[in-house]
């Protein structure tokens, strides 16, 4: 009898791209996928552990499954999993596999309900495994890279998902080809720390760049983050002559203080980020600029944050995402002196926030009233459906089931009439 399993994804693009991997490894074994209205036999959560906020999310998945599906499995895997905080909630699920050996999933369930098979365990992360999400029908997440060789003094990602390992470009080429086949227009190329794509062959990131956009029927392709010490001036000059890549570049900053870079273990100055925004500018005026921001890392004053603030204040950047320093254990930050406390940490979000909402609103005055165009999702919210521009401004249009996966011209506005199509 087959077994219905269910899927749940914290955390990442690149999360979502192995869970869909896993998802057809299942279908492919018989299993059926998340049938409404029948038992739930497995509970797969694909785990994230980059702050104490998504192990708590974990958890509390955990908790919420048990009361109201005591009869079913639950299997962890990712991230979360391959971590030794991992042990506090072990006696609460049926398996753990960490990030190398997510991928014997299939394997490992099968053992669940027959405890003779044998398990399979990978005894290192070296081995890249090929994931890309088609879910979406108009949006897919294409892993080309995985793990980390950075290991900054916050971040647990390095130690739960091994050093950084790419895919083939020749590998990558078939599966963006597979997704274009299943009628996908973008494709967002995801990973660990993408702009350290490198192949035995030593192939670059530009390199990869350059052979995805000869893909025949891709019309989009989305940069996600890559730190500005691999965005080289030739990937943003490929970017700006592209009619397939798009003006978008999230590039984490985490501080605008080198002296707190320094004690994360960054591998910048500020410096560097601001010639990189202002090279961006300067190429594609239009192009989106979002930034990753940590504040309340330890022993940062407030002049030091002030100095951050200050910093992105006068920058073109269009957004942030900010996030208070989380406590991650076995990194070198969790023992350092000065740790600040949570009331001071969310009074600087806050502020950053705000800053963030100025940067936003001033990037959708500088657009107002270009012609874009946005790709519409197929998602009915209240009658509306959204998409995003190439630049990625979100925009919502009345429902209209002709305009889903198709790429419109579309006006932006104001804040009163946003869009308008043309």
């Amino acid at each position: 009898m087959s077994k219905n399993i269910v899927i749940k994804t914290l955390g990442c693009k690149l999360n979502f791209s192995e869970s869909s991997a896993i998802e057809r490894l299942l279908i492919e074994e018989g299993y059926a996928i998340s049938l409404k209205n029948s038992p739930i036999d497995v509970f797969i959560i694909n785990t994230c552990a980059v702050t104490e906020n998504a192990e708590k999310k974990c958890r509390q998945y955990v908790h919420q499954i048990k009361k109201n599906h005591p009869q079913a499995k639950i299997v962890l895997v990712g991230c979360f999993s391959a971590l030794e905080n991992a042990k506090k909630i072990e006696n609460e699920v049926d398996m753990l596999l960490g990030s190398s050996d997510k991928m014997n999933v299939v394997q490992e369930i099968k053992r669940l309900f027959d405890k003779k098979i044998p398990p399979e365990k990978i005894e290192n992360t070296d081995t890249f495994f090929s994931s890309y999400s088609i879910h979406e029908r108009t949006r897919s997440f294409l892993k080309v890279q995985d793990g980390c060789d950075y290991f900054c003094t916050y971040c647990t990602v390095a130690h739960a998902r091994g050093r950084s390992r790419s895919d083939s470009i020749e590998n990558v080429i078939v599966n963006a080809k597979k997704i274009v086949e299943n009628g996908v227009k973008e494709i967002v190329l995801a990973g660990v720390n993408i702009g350290d794509f490198r192949t035995k062959n030593a192939e670059n990131f530009l390199d990869l760049l350059q052979a995805i956009t000869q893909v025949e029927g891709l019309k989009r392709l989305r940069i996600s983050s890559i730190e500005p010490n691999l965005l080289s001036k030739e990937i943003i000059d490929f970017t700006a002559d592209s009619d397939i890549i798009l003006p978008h570049f999230h590039i984490p900053l985490q501080s605008g203080c080198n002296n707190i870079l320094a004690k994360m273990k960054r591998r910048y100055l500020r410096e560097l980020f601001a010639e990189k925004v202002y090279y961006i500018k300067e190429k594609m005026p239009h192009a989106c600029i979002a930034a990753d921001v940590i504040v309340g890392f330890p022993s940062e004053t407030d002049e030091q944050f002030k100095e951050t603030y200050h910093f992105i204040e006068s920058l073109p950047i269009s957004m942030l995402h900010v996030f208070p320093y989380s406590k991650r254990p076995n990194t070198p930050a969790a023992d350092m002196p000065n740790q600040l406390t949570n009331s001071c940490k969310n009074e600087r979000t806050k502020h950053l926030i705000r800053l963030s909402d100025e940067k936003k609103a001033v990037f959708y005055k500088e657009n107002s009233g270009k012609i874009f165009n946005v790709l519409i999702e197929s998602k009915n919210e209240n009658g509306f459906l959204h998409g995003f521009t190439e630049n990625y401004i979100r925009v919502k249009l009345p429902y209209n089931k002709l305009y889903i996966n198709e790429i419109l011209p579309v006006r932006f506005g104001d804040v009163s009439a946003p869009v308008s199509l043309c």
